[in-house]
């Protein structure tokens, strides 16, 4: 799993705005980066661009999927991902990151803003921070735990199923042992009274 771009946009009427951006591109070539970097911006406007005002949406391309909220203030969200990045915890971040952003940058900066003139600097906190869904996202964190919790019972019920199978084996085996136990009790017993009589 893991979080290649994260960035704020403004949906203007003609375009989208890019405001503030961070990207995770250290997994693709040394030479590859600025143009993987810039693709992403462009895909990003694109997304924003096309989604209509208040809609969430996941566009899948390639092994990418590029989650989209767009709220009815015209402030935009993208995360671009690999797939198993799962998508509620992307929208988790979208949601959070675009409260903080209105809260902190005023909304008449929005459609003039550009990433050197906006003063934003969490994004790149939220993108390391959010590359381990597990540990950012309370629900995640506790649906794996859940999930070990159900491997552990598994593993456990089949130990005692496995337990309960040796000791039908030795039940079984006692129980026969037992009637074994019983022929020669009577056969000595017939050999003892035998001799008694003598």
């Amino acid at each position: 799993m893991k979080l290649y771009s994260l960035s704020v946009l403004y949906k203007g009427d003609a375009k989208a705005v890019l405001l503030k951006a961070a990207h995770d591109v250290s997994s693709f070539s040394f030479f590859q980066r600025s143009s993987v970097q810039e693709f992403m911006t462009f895909t990003s406007q694109l997304i924003v661009e096309r989604s209509s005002k208040g809609t969430r949406a996941s566009v899948k391309e390639q092994d990418y999927l590029c989650h989209v909220y767009v709220r009815n203030d015209s402030l935009a969200g993208v995360v671009i991902a690999d797939n198993e990045y799962p998508s509620r915890v992307a929208f988790t971040l979208l949601e959070k990151v675009l409260d903080e952003f209105s809260k902190q940058v005023d909304r008449i900066d929005w459609p003039v803003g550009s990433p050197a003139t906006i003063n934003y600097t969490a994004l790149e906190g939220h993108l390391s921070r959010y590359q381990n869904p597990r540990e950012a996202d309370p629900m995640t964190k506790v649906q794996a735990e859940l999930d070990e919790t159900k491997i552990i019972l598994h593993n456990t019920m089949e130990s005692l199923l496995e337990r309960g199978e040796k000791l039908d084996d030795l039940v079984s085996k006692s129980e026969v042992l037992g009637t074994q136990s019983k022929a020669f009790y009577k056969t000595a017993r017939k050999q003892n009274s035998c001799c008694a009589i003598m």
